[in-house]
């Protein structure tokens, strides 16, 4: 039986707007994310007084944006119409598309919708945030189908890099939306459930209006290989292996970890866990059902002195080469409890993602510093995509059929070459949108166009604030990071017109004072001119005596340094 839930309004209400909108059904799509970007995925679905929103994702934060923690996606558009969501649904757990869901439960009060391990993630992330609210939770199986508003949602049984991935289906009055979340097609999936593709097909068959298809393997040709390739692998690796293994990969990357289990457990080792995503994902999998883990397989950190280096594996968080992640701690000799020596074996199970090269690079060089043997993707199949390759992609256009088609997911680069695959399919140029972030494209039975925009953009999370950290702020944090600070301090009795105190040159990350005293110096001696030509000419305006102390001082310091750092007059009126 299908599962329905519905957002109910009054009857009166409802009948009227389905009279009026009816005679036209046009469903608007406006991205909030995850075009011309990896991350922070989130699309809005609108229809009449109805909105359904689609997963809403984190991004990680780019080099220049110092300070900032993530990235998360403007939400402006739909804090003005707060009234007509009617709820969010998830595609599946991973943080680009459930990492911004606790900052927009904070604004709307709406029922969210997922696969059991999908929420079961998800709570974990809400509790952090002190926003739990089960009854707001709702799980739903692949192959159910729900009611939000006008939207009848159907899940999709899909393969992906987690586990309880879906496609979602959106039946509206226009016609059938299908957009694919992120996947691959593994015949082969680790927990037996290949991709419906006889349901896209079924689809595909009574007519599929739009087709939106993840794009981040579109240039990559042939077939993504399946996940099975990196049990193999971790099973050849640990054969005859006397050596400790540790092994970093994505925390919720559960069927990976499962093979890394499996393997341990076939050659007699114990298994470990140290990071607390890793943690977190772990007990959630485990509790749900989604792991086959026998017992006394796992111990803790603190156990590890109780076995040989040949009996256990350690599997870590930081495969990315995170600062403060388990690994990275490790290859720093920061950890708590274990560190990296010479003969241990580390194993890198994740592919970079873009960005974060140099961040790896610098984990691997560490760890080989150390003495440990270090294997990665380009040395051995210790990794695979979760995403699909061309020839796959080829598949679900095959198979869906769709009348119009968006690429989403990916850099404009992915988007672009999937158009060409879908233009080698047959597709009519004009029935393909390349959309950007804020553009609503209205679709209907007879046409589909780009209409306008809306705000959109990027908010930037820094501890606890959301949004307080702008492009000024970010300028100013590379200024001083580039530059350095000079603080000038000074005290001015106003009525007699002069310097009682001062100036005192501070400096931080500019130069060293003990080192550079003479221009120490000099930068005094400039700012005590400038202070007294501005007496001296009655220029008492604490704006204006600040201004030229910054901007001769500023002169003086290129003058002889060649550099610009960030100057603040700290005046005291007595």
């Amino acid at each position: 039986m299908s599962k329905l839930y519905e957002i109910r309004r009054s009857s009166a209400s409802k009948k009227k707007e389905n009279n009026s909108l009816k005679k036209d059904a046009n469903i608007k799509i406006t991205p909030l994310g995850g075009l011309h970007e990896i991350g922070k995925n989130m699309t809005v679905f609108e229809y009449g007084n109805d909105i359904l929103i689609l997963d809403a994702g984190l991004a990680f934060p780019d080099d220049d944006m110092l300070g900032i923690d993530m990235v998360i996606p403007d939400i402006t558009y739909l804090q003005k119409n707060r009234n007509k969501i009617r709820g969010i649904v998830l595609t599946h757990g991973h943080e680009d598309h459930i990492g911004a869901i606790p900052y927009v439960l904070k604004e709307f009060n709406v029922p969210v919708f997922g696969t059991k391990l999908t929420l079961g993630i998800l709570k974990n992330k809400l509790q952090e945030h002190g926003i739990l609210n089960s009854s707001k939770l709702n799980v739903v199986n692949p192959g159910e189908k729900f009611l939000l508003g006008e939207f009848k949602v159907e899940f999709i049984r899909s393969n992906h890099s987690i586990a309880d991935a879906v496609a979602v289906a959106l039946h509206t009055p226009a016609g059938v939306i299908l957009h694919t979340g992120d996947f691959k097609i593994d015949s082969t999936p680790i927990d037996g459930e290949m991709i419906d593709l006889g349901r896209i097909g079924e689809l595909g068959r009574k007519g599929v209006l739009l087709l939106m298809s993840d794009s981040t393997n579109a240039e990559r040709k042939g077939y993504t290989m399946s996940e099975r390739t990196v049990g193999t692998t971790f099973d050849n690796v640990f054969d005859n292996c006397n050596k400790r293994i540790f092994i970093a990969t994505f925390a919720s990357n559960i069927h990976r970890v499962q093979q890394i289990i499996n393997a341990a457990v076939k050659h007699g080792r114990k298994v470990a866990v140290s990071g607390r995503s890793m943690e977190n994902v772990l007990t959630a999998a485990i509790e749900l059902g989604y792991m086959d883990i026998p017992k006394n397989t796992l111990i803790s950190l603190d156990e590890l002195g109780k076995y040989t280096k040949e009996q256990v594996v350690i599997v870590t968080t930081g495969s990315q080469g995170e600062t403060m992640s388990a690994l990275s701690r490790m290859a720093y000799s920061g950890h708590k409890k274990v560190n990296i020596e010479a003969g241990d074996l580390v194993i890198i199970s994740a592919s970079p993602i873009p960005g974060n090269e140099k961040s790896i690079s610098n984990v691997i060089n560490e760890l080989l510093k150390h003495g440990a043997e270090v294997i990665y993707e380009s040395l051995a199949d210790v990794h695979v995509s979760g995403h699909a390759c061309q020839e796959e992609l080829k598949i679900i256009l095959a198979l869906a059929k769709p009348k119009y088609f968006m690429p989403v997911h990916g850099e404009f680069k992915h988007l672009s070459r999937h158009k060409a695959l879908a233009l080698q399919m047959g597709m009519k140029p004009e029935n393909i949108f390349l959309m950007e972030n804020g553009q609503v494209l209205d679709v209907s039975k007879r046409a589909a166009k780009i209409t306008g925009i809306v705000p959109s953009g990027r908010v930037l999370v820094d501890g606890l604030g959301v949004g307080d950290v702008g492009s000024i702020v970010l300028r100013d944090r590379k200024h001083l990071s580039e530059d350095g600070l000079i603080v000038v301090v000074m005290t001015i009795d106003q009525a007699s017109k002069t310097v009682v105190a001062g100036p005192d040159i501070i400096s931080r990350g500019f130069v060293y004072v003990r080192e550079s005293e003479d221009l120490m110096e000099s930068m005094r001696e400039t700012a005590t001119q400038v202070i007294d030509d501005c007496l001296s000419n009655n220029t008492l305006d604490w704006a204006s005596l600040k201004s030229h102390v910054k901007n001769e001082l500023g002169s003086f310091i290129f003058s002889k340094t060649k550099r610009k750092p960030m100057i603040l007059p700290v005046i005291m009126d007595i």
